[in-house]
């Protein structure tokens, strides 16, 4: 299973609005969730917006992930969940809508040597963005048409 470095998080509408109570267990395990690794895991659920990547950052599954979440005493830790997969979800929605209208910049090379450059906008990927589910908990959007 591949371990990602864990990113600084994207800053949250106030200090400590990740903080939470970590879930408590019986038993003290090395390789389980401990208080590190749920507050480590939070921290990359804001930075990365995915379950999965969060997961393996912390080296665990996302099954695992689930599992903890879904125990009794972790409601503290579900509510962290919930607004870090929001802080992460309206960071990649704003990098998605930066690409689409900015558009990205790629070198164009011939015969190994770079002669210049292509710049383009990527509407499909601002039709997406618009048209998928809002960040956060704004109001829901009309839908825009092709």
């Amino acid at each position: 299973m591949p371990i990602f470095p864990i990113p600084d998080p994207p800053e949250a509408e106030e200090p400590g609005a990740l903080a939470f109570t970590p879930v408590p267990f019986e038993r003290r395990r090395a390789d389980g969730w401990t208080e590190r690794r749920q507050r480590d895991f939070v921290t990359a659920l804001a930075a990365m917006g995915s379950v999965l990547h969060a997961a393996q950052a912390v080296g665990m599954t996302k099954r695992s992930a689930y599992q903890l979440r879904d125990r009794p005493g972790a409601e503290s830790f579900a509510a962290a969940w919930d607004l870090a997969l929001a802080i992460g979800y309206a960071d990649a929605f704003d990098r998605a809508l930066e690409r689409a209208t900015v558009g990205i910049t790629t070198p164009r090379y011939y015969k190994g040597k770079q002669v210049g450059t292509h710049h383009r906008l990527d509407f499909r990927l601002a039709m997406a963005a618009l048209n998928g589910a809002p960040p956060s908990s704004a109001p829901p959007r009309k839908k825009v048409a092709d």
